[in-house]
């Protein structure tokens, strides 16, 4: 029997490391949609998103190219959003975000039932306990592996398997109630 050499494999090399710039430019929309996912509430979502990218600004020399950059994004983005929400809890405000303006684009009654689709999922989403909500997002939103979710969170991969278990039911259980209220 004769055995054949395998070629020997070429080293890996992970990607260059995005210039700040290029990052800003193709991940501001990410994390701004994360922040809100997250809670935040409109009028604080530039706020908040500049303020992710400041983190990420100090911390872009300790970015592991040869990893995910969504997952490293959204650990920031829940950083912020977090303290953000525990600054918040001593301040009471009257929002007027419910308040949406009048659309006048051609099938509006598509765009009414898509966006009390949305309305239900968000409402669904915001009832979620904060750790749980960041795992559901990372994985069934983003589509990150679970593993990948607890590296970004910092938490074991047990834990984050379990949030997520948690996250679906509460989600699902939410989404009946909301529904029921609707009829």
């Amino acid at each position: 029997m004769h055995l054949r050499q395998a070629a020997p494999l070429e080293p890996f090399e992970p990607p260059p490391r995005p210039s700040f710039p290029e990052l800003f430019e193709q991940h501001s929309a990410y994390v701004w949609h994360t922040l809100r996912r997250l809670g935040a509430l409109d009028r604080e979502l530039e706020d908040l998103t500049h303020d992710v990218f400041l983190h990420v600004f100090r911390h872009l020399d300790d970015y592991d190219t040869s990893r995910p950059l969504k997952p490293w994004l959204f650990g920031f983005a829940f950083r912020v959003a977090s303290e953000h929400r525990r600054k918040q809890r001593a301040r009471l405000e009257v929002s007027a975000d419910g308040v949406e303006a009048t659309d006048a684009r051609p099938d509006a009654v598509e765009q009414l039932v898509q966006r009390e689709r949305l309305d239900l999922a968000r409402a669904a989403l915001e009832t979620l306990e904060i750790q749980r909500r960041a795992v559901f997002i990372l994985h069934e939103l983003d589509g990150c592996p679970i593993p990948e979710v607890a590296e970004s969170l910092g938490i074991p991969l047990a834990t984050a398997y379990s949030r997520l278990r948690l996250a679906r039911e509460d989600f699902s259980k939410a989404a009946q109630r909301l529904r029921a209220r609707q009829r």
